[in-house]
Parts: C-alpha cells; sequence; structure tokens
C-alpha cells in the first residue's frame, strides 16, 4: 500500500505524536509499504531513526511571514526555500518558533481556512509538489488541526482522507477568544471531507466524537504502540534507596509539583524508606521558572538532595533511565490522550502510578501493570507510591504483568496491523460506495 502521512514538527522538542508517527511510519515501511511521513511547520525530532521526509511544507518561518506580512504570501517559491530548508527551521525552532496555543490564535484560522486563508501560497505549493509525485493511495492527516487539507486533497489525489485524533483538543482549549470557537466552527464545518477519523485509544475516540460532533460510528481506534527494541529485559541496577521516576515534558499541566508534594507527605510520614526523585523530560524555556520553583519548595523540605532533574534523554538513556527506577508516575492534570511515558515504563519492566482519567486506565486495563490514584490528589498518590515501597513482591508483580501485558496490546506491529485495517476499509468503501459510482 502506499500511504501519505502528513504530521508535524514540534518546534525542537520530543513529541509524543511525533515518535508515534514516526513509529508507525517506520514499522509500515519495514513491512513494505510505501510510506511517506512529510513534516509540516518544523523537521520532526525522534529518538529512533528518523523515516520522515526531509522537504519541510507550510515551513514555519513562512507561515509566520505569510501571516503576518502580506508581502511574503505572493513572493517566488526559490526564495521561499531559503527559509524553508530544514538546517533554517532547526535553527529557528531552537530559538523563536513559538507553540503556545495562546499565541497561535491567527495562525491557526488561517490554517483552517485553507486555500481561502492567508496561507493558501502554502497549500497550492504542498498540493503541485503531490501532483508530481507517484500517487498515494490514502492520505492520513495526523491532526484534525490539518483538517482543511481533506478536500484539496480528495480533488486532487481522488483518494480518500483518514484523519487522526491524538490530542488536540489541549490546542484547542488553550486558543484565545474568538479564536477558539472560530477554530472549532472550521473544524466541523470540513468534518464531511474527511473518510474515516482515527483515535489512538477507546477514551479519546469517544471523547473527541463528543467534541467535534462527529458519529461515534465514523471513529476507530488504532492503539498506540511502542518499538520494543532495547527493552529486552536487563539487569536493574539499585541505587539501595526506593526510586521514583518522572519521565514527561516539564510542564505545570504534567504534574511533576503534584509528585513532589506526594513525596513530600511520604517522607514526612513513618514506614517509608530511604527514597529519591528522579525527573527527567523536555523543558520549554518559559517552564524554567516552574521547575526552579520545584527545586526551592523541595530544598525548603529538606528534600533538595533527594530531587534530581536529569534533562532531556536520547533513546538509550530514557531506556536506562526507566529501568533504573521503582515505579514511575507522571500525575498530569488534564485527561491525556497517548501517555507513552506509561508503555515505555511498562515495557522497561517498572510498573506506573497515574491518575484515573484520560488513557490511563485503559493502559492499566490492558497491561495491569500499574495502579490508578484519584485525580490531583498528592494523598492518594502518596498512598499508592507507599504500598509499593513496604511491598516489593507486589512492585514486581506489576512489573511482570506490565512488560507482558505491552508486548500483548501496544507494540509497533499490532499498531501497524490495526492502521492497515483501517485503510483496507476505507479503500474497500471508496471502490463501492456512492463517491465511486459518482465518479465513473
Amino acid at each position: 500500500m502506499k500511504i501519505l502521512y502528513i504530521t508535524a514538527g514540534a518546534s525542537g522538542m520530543y513529541c509524543g505524536s511525533c515518535l508515534r508517527d514516526n513509529a508507525l511510519g517506520a514499522e509500515l515501511l519495514a513491512q513494505g509499504h510505501q510510506v511517506t511521513l512529510l513534516p509540516l511547520y518544523t523537521p520532526t525530532l525522534t529518538d529512533e531513526t528518523n523515516v520522515s521526509q526531509h522537504r519541510i511544507f507550510f515551513g514555519g518561518i513562512s507561515v509566520y511571514l505569510q501571516q503576518h506580512l502580506p508581502l511574503f504570501r505572493s513572493t517566488p517559491r526559490w526564495l521561499d526555500r531559503v527559509w524553508d530548508s530544514p538546517a533554517v527551521l532547526k535553527l529557528a525552532a531552537r530559538r523563536s518558533i513559538p507553540v503556545d496555543p495562546r499565541l497561535l490564535g491567527e495562525l491557526t484560522i488561517s490554517m483552517l481556512k485553507g486555500e481561502e486563508g492567508a496561507l493558501h501560497k502554502e497549500f497550492s505549493k504542498l498540493l503541485d509538489w503531490l501532483k508530481s509525485e507517484p500517487p498515494p493511495d490514502i492520505v492520513d492527516l495526523q491532526s484534525s488541526l490539518f483538517i482543511a487539507l481533506a478536500r484539496p486533497l480528495r480533488e486532487a489525489l481522488r483518494i480518500p482522507v483518514c484523519c487522526t485524533l491524538q490530542g488536540e483538543d489541549r490546542f484547542l482549549d488553550g486558543l484565545l477568544e474568538p479564536y477558539r470557537s472560530q477554530a472549532m466552527g472550521l473544524l466541523r464545518a470540513n468534518l464531511d471531507s474527511v473518510d474515516a477519523f482515527i483515535a489512538v485509544c477507546e477514551f479519546y475516540a469517544d471523547f473527541m466524537a463528543g467534541y467535534l460532533g462527529i458519529p461515534r460510528q465514523r471513529v476507530q481506534v488504532v492503539p498506540l504502540g511502542i518499538n520494543l527494541r532495547g527493552y529486552e529485559p536487563a539487569a536493574r541496577s539499585r541505587s539501595g534507596r526506593f526510586t521514583i521516576g518522572y519521565f514527561s515534558r516539564v510542564a505545570p499541566e504534567k504534574g511533576l509539583h503534584v509528585l513532589c508534594e506526594a513525596y513530600r507527605r511520604l517522607r514526612g510520614g513513618e514506614g517509608f524508606p530511604q527514597a529519591c526523585l528522579e525527573a527527567a523530560g523536555y523543558l520549554a524555556p518559559e517552564h524554567r521558572a516552574y521547575l526552579s520553583e520545584i527545586e526551592q519548595r523541595m530544598k525548603q523540605w529538606g528534600l533538595g538532595e533527594e530531587f534530581h532533574y536529569r534533562g532531556v534523554l536520547d533513546r538509550q538513556e530514557k531506556v536506562r533511565f526507566l529501568q533504573s527506577l521503582d515505579v514511575l508516575s507522571v500525575p498530569c492534570g488534564y485527561a491525556e490522550s497517548k501517555g507513552m511515558f506509561v508503555l515505555e515504563a511498562l515495557a522497561a519492566g517498572t510498573p506506573v502510578v497515574e491518575p484515573r482519567r484520560g488513557a490511563f486506565p485503559e493502559m492499566i486495563q490492558k497491561t495491569s501493570g500499574g495502579i490508578l490514584v484519584e485525580p490531583d490528589d498528592p494523598d492518594s498518590l502518596a498512598e499508592a507510591l507507599l504500598s509499593l515501597a513496604q511491598n516489593p513482591a507486589r512492585r514486581e508483580q506489576l512489573a511482570r504483568q506490565g512488560l507482558e501485558g505491552v508486548r500483548r496490546h501496544y507494540t509497533v506491529a499490532r499498531m501497524a496491523e490495526h492502521a492497515l485495517g483501517v485503510y483496507d476499509g476505507v479503500l474497500n468503501r471508496a471502490l463501492t460506495g456512492p463517491r465511486a459510482s459518482a465518479g465513473r
């Protein structure tokens, strides 16, 4: 099968969607399918071999210039190539390309207006390039924020278009008014241009069906999958202390401060052994003050020597980090749609403690590799962590179950199998349905 994926770079940070899209593309390529993973805005960043195209469409610098300076909406394309080059975009991503939805309202509306918006030149560049390439059998837009591409792609390439849903509600809800209301209206106006919607878990399929007003039967589920290379069971390094870990973006919504508060309560109680709290993950410039506040608070509590931030980790460092933990917890303050850190921890043989919200109950139910606690509740979190600290046999049981559960339900091979099943169904309907008849 020839598959075109249109994904998005995340401005120089590891992003769960980028990791998921790249893993799926790499697995389908390994199975012999022809896959084009085409990034928009900036190059994608992944801790595995990156299979995305080097060419970037809707380059972050170009779209910014065209949005704010009308002159650049008609500049020649050869000039755009200067700032659309991967090298320039990588440099810009490290410095100034914003991803905060509060700053991107106008740009989001222009993207959702499609060929009628300020970015019409970018739509033309992408469509012209695709017409010059061997046509794919199917297109998968890796976010509903790209939904304005659906109709032009279907008309230009005469192929079905799918749209994957994987956490964009967080971005949409972060838009300021009137941009959020406008964006929701434009999204809903384009729903019929999509042949099938794909969600990354059952929770998100149900949620987004209501959120966007999509009939639930139009949303199919392709569960997340991870590449297990390097996650083979290994001798676990022990520090002699009960090690609690956090691995995700360091940002208030991810809940590191909640985990630190739970840790403080544990250290102030009885029956808790010697311990430490290890954190790692991407830290955006705007969240450095948040981390500094956490570090200062831990020092004030007399726990400064027990907390360490390890920074951004590459793949090997990530696996070693996860294998060194006794338990991982990322107590998100919102309904997480992916939570790949849970799967990665379980694959490394580390049990998890997560809030009972979003995708986490589904993951824990399928893998039996962790404990669910009340959301936003440091006492509930502390109680679960204490139970694991006091019961090594229970920890080992959860670790073993989680390791087996990920290998049963959340591999890249299973993700690819589910994706191909959706694509085959869409292609069959396209060949036999009303649209096929109308085209004859």
